[in-house]
């Protein structure tokens, strides 16, 4: 039986995914990430992005339910939320910045404030991005 739910919960997947515009990037935990999700508001829809810090994310990103956790400081105060990654919701994620992170889990940020709560930025990224688009040139 469970077999039948997996193959179905991958299947969703892969429908969402040749649905979806674009394909979204590949990002990890600690990575500052930009999600645009879509907002109802009465009859207008809306793209609203929220930035932060990529938290968590689940092992498994071919099950349908898949989901990461992004969190940011607003007005002092830390605001976590979930984005589910097969969501018809979830517009495109753009990766801002490359942390370098020995965990899966940064759960320990909540505790964290300031100074203190920043991630260790990968530096060779964008140079790595630059140099692919000058060799297709």
């Amino acid at each position: 039986m469970t077999n039948f739910i997996s193959d179905f919960n991958k299947e969703q997947a892969a429908k969402i995914n040749i649905a979806r515009s674009s394909a979204l990037p590949k990002f990890k935990v600690g990575d500052t990430v930009s999600v645009k999700y879509k907002i109802s508001e009465g009859d207008n829809i809306r793209l609203q992005a929220f930035k932060g810090i990529v938290v968590a994310r689940t092992k498994d990103d071919s099950n349908y339910n898949a989901t990461f956790t992004v969190r940011k400081i607003s007005s002092g105060v830390g605001v976590e939320r979930k984005f589910p990654l097969y969501s018809p919701l979830l517009a495109g994620v753009e990766i801002l910045k490359q942390g370098v992170v020995r965990r899966a889990k940064l759960y320990y940020l909540r505790n964290l404030t300031g100074k203190a709560a920043r991630i260790r930025e990968k530096l060779d990224f964008f140079s790595e991005a630059t140099e692919s688009n000058n060799a297709d040139q």
